[in-house]
């Protein structure tokens, strides 16, 4: 409940619970946010930002054929008589509407720096210049013939439009995107002749679908270009429903080089993406070895795009390269598609394709029908002035009498004649040279003229029928002056698994894996016969020597239980002292690494942890599409061993061992496993796998191997408490 009390110094303290306060103040934000900043209107496409720039510039009568203006002066104007916020939004969008790589159809004709598809930002807007383009006047046309309602601005000193007359429907056309209070939106920009063709058909067919729509509009036309390869099927649930998205390629050709060299030329990349981050990704995939097919990439660009891709050899495919690239870079980019917009009532609403082209054609009828009116009013004005006027020539010798014999003409017209007030007004005014002869043949001609207009406006406003027949004219002028090519490809979806992994490419080469004690990991070519010759950083020493091939994954325990993948043909060369492990797998701080080996699909690993539980696990379902790995094991890992025999050798802090068949112990993919040695104090302190007819090795304090050969006396049941080992036997590697 709110309570109002008025303070002993005046003014007013109103109190009120805190939850109640806080929701209607969010609730007047988020409604704010929504309906007058991040959904566009779907009558003209525009959200107020965008709207107030187009009027602040046809009032500056800023046309396409009249010289350009600062930017500077046109933000001051919108800022300081229509859009309350700060200059550098106000700049930002503008520069958007003069931007062909991010407008479909440009609304701004901007000279200067405008900014570029690399991403560099614009000019600031004392050094730029802009005036509007011929699109542009197609939205405003007939703004200054009652074609839209006005508000008072946000000051009070003056009017804008509540929406603008929209030629064309630019909500599609050029698309939107943005981010209010609980919902966003996010349109695709499509070619304008094919929209006004499904505005045609929605004229001779009102009941048409979307299929029918399809058939015209067969998917968004990006300024970019690009190859959608998203699927008719998806599209068209997208367009039904108003949520959905689509995948856009870039546009490439091979260059053949002769003797069998090749390249690949990139000459249209996707919607919204930077061309310098797109090369600067690329180059990351080499470096970190990430894109196997791919040797080298280079900006050739001038004003066309052109990026170089070279391959790392002649015998693979292009398609090959290029479906690998697609996967791992912003070659390929999905749009999504949430056709959340503002209706006629100010509702935001998500629509699909034709209930969007249905609320352009709603609008434009509107329009016509208030131009009409406004035209027919300005017409029968006219009309009366000139009636007064045929009186005036029909009785022009009495006219003259009066005005220069009678002292109050004005009246005695108004009384002989029956003219009225605003006539006998026209008629004093009227100049003499006005009365002659051949000045009556042209009014008479101008009221023929004008009454015949006003005859065809009037039955155009009372028939439905002639309405559209009207607006399915005028769509088709701005068809024709509008007329551009489609710039997107409309392909079908492309299916990646008929495609060969890129990973099928790499050479299969020998390399020795080295990790150091505090996390150096690198790869040297071949067998390393003398370990004690690699060389480490100071204080730094080796940890784990792995023997593996270029195209193995390696399995990497970690303390806290997790188990990572790393591929091979990622690491550094072994000429260096390599790179840090963290930097390739998200490893806790606290995290140790308990034991490296190369994966071996179908075989099996024994993960332990320090509280003497384990189980056995399939190494195919411990690799880890993540740089975050797979938590294996639930508790602290002791040790990570491969499979390679038929019995498991435990010793525990209390120097008690116990040997058991590896079969009682059950195969999982993740837990806490089962007991392997019963303590009654501390825990497992090492573990080893051998075969019984090899038999087990331990390691004696002073790091000679012992054969084992009495190790039966020791066999016994898992979670056994064993009995006391060999004398000095600690540790079994």
């Amino acid at each position: 409940m709110t309570v109002h009390t008025t303070p002993l110094n005046g003014g007013r303290i109103v109190e009120e619970p805190m939850a109640e306060a806080l929701s209607r103040r969010y609730l007047a934000y988020a409604l704010s946010t929504i309906t007058n900043r991040a959904l566009p209107d779907v009558r003209d496409g525009f959200k107020p930002v965008h709207r107030r720039i187009m009027y602040a510039m046809h009032q500056m009568r800023l046309n396409p054929q009249s010289a350009a203006r600062k930017c500077a002066k046109v933000v001051g104007e919108v800022m300081g008589g229509y859009h309350p916020h700060g200059d550098a939004s106000i700049y930002e969008a503008l520069v958007r509407l003069a931007q062909d790589f991010a407008q479909r159809y440009p609304l701004v004709d901007g000279q200067g720096n405008f900014g570029n598809i690399d991403g560099d930002s614009a000019a600031a807007m004392r050094y730029t210049e802009c005036k509007l383009t011929p699109a542009a006047v197609l939205l405003l046309e007939g703004i200054d013939q009652d074609a839209v309602d006005f508000r008072p601005t946000y000051d009070d000193q003056d009017e804008e439009p509540v929406v603008l007359p929209a030629g064309f429907p630019n909500l599609l056309a050029n698309g939107s995107s943005g981010i209010a209070v609980g919902m966003a939106t996010s349109i695709p920009p499509h070619n304008v002749g094919e929209l006004i063709d499904a505005c045609q058909l929605l004229l001779d067919k009102p009941e048409a679908n979307t299929d029918d729509l399809m058939q015209f509009v067969p998917g968004p036309d990006f300024p970019t270009g690009g190859v959608s390869v998203e699927g008719a099927a998806s599209i068209r649930e997208a367009y039904e429903t108003g949520r959905g998205g689509v995948r856009v390629r870039a546009q490439w050709e091979t260059e053949d080089l002769g003797r069998g060299v090749w390249r690949v030329v990139i000459t249209e990349i996707p919607y919204q993406v930077q061309k310098s981050k797109l090369i600067e990704q690329l180059a990351d995939l080499i470096e970190n070895k990430k894109a196997p097919l791919l040797a080298d990439v280079r900006d050739e660009s001038a004003e066309d795009i052109r990026l170089i891709l070279e391959p790392k050899n002649r015998t693979i495919e292009p398609e090959m390269m290029m479906e690998s690239l697609f996967k791992l870079s912003d070659l390929e980019a999905r749009f999504p598609i949430n056709m959340n917009v503002l209706d006629a009532t100010g509702t935001p609403r998500v629509m699909g394709l034709k209930e969007c082209l249905k609320a352009f054609l709603d609008h434009r009828r509107e329009v016509l029908n208030r131009r009409s009116q406004w035209r027919i009013a300005k017409i029968e004005k006219r009309l009366h002035l000139l009636e007064g006027l045929r009186v005036a020539f029909l009785n022009l010798d009495e006219v003259i009498r009066i005005i220069r014999e009678d002292e109050q003409p004005k009246a005695t017209l108004i009384a002989r004649f029956n003219l009225t007030e605003v006539q006998a007004d026209f008629i004093l005014d009227t100049r003499l040279r006005q009365l002659a002869r051949l000045e009556e043949m042209v009014i008479t001609e101008e009221y023929n003229k004008l009454q015949e207009e006003l005859d065809g406006l009037k039955a155009l406003t009372s028939s439905e029928a002639k309405q559209w027949k009207a607006i399915g004219k005028e769509l088709q002028a701005v068809r024709k002056a509008m007329l551009s090519p489609r710039r997107t490809v409309m392909a079908d979806a492309v299916d990646s698994s008929a495609f060969v992994a890129p990973e099928a490419f790499i050479p299969r080469e020998a390399i020795t894996v080295i990790l150091s004690d505090r996390g150096w990991i690198r790869a040297a070519k071949g067998k390393v016969d003398d370990p004690s010759e690699l060389k480490f950083k100071e204080g730094d020493k080796l940890a784990f020597l792995v023997p593996a091939y270029t195209t193995d994954k390696l399995l990497i325990g970690a303390s806290d239980g997790r188990i990572f993948t790393v591929g091979a043909d990622k690491l550094a060369s072994g000429r260096g002292h390599g790179e840090p492990l963290r930097l390739m797998i998200d490893l806790d701080e606290k995290a140790d690494i308990i034991n490296v080996v190369a994966h071996e699909p179908n075989s099996k690993l024994l993960v332990a942890s320090t509280a003497g539980y384990g189980f056995v696990a399939p190494e195919n379902d411990l690799l880890a599409q993540k740089r975050g790995g797979k938590q294996v094991l639930n508790g602290e890992m002791k040790s990570m061993l491969r499979v390679n025999g038929d019995h498991v050798v435990t010793i525990g802090d209390n120097i008690k061992t116990l040997i058991f068949p590896i079969a009682e112990l059950p195969e999982m993919g993740r837990g806490k496993g089962v007991r392997l040695q019963n303590y009654k104090q501390g825990g497992l302190a090492d573990v080893a796998i051998f075969n019984a007819e090899v038999g087990p090795e331990w390691v004696d304090g002073g790091g000679r191997k012992r054969k084992w050969d009495d190790w039966r006396e020791w066999l016994g049941k898992r979670a056994g408490a064993g009995r006391q080992g060999p004398r000095g036997m600690r540790k079994f590697r």
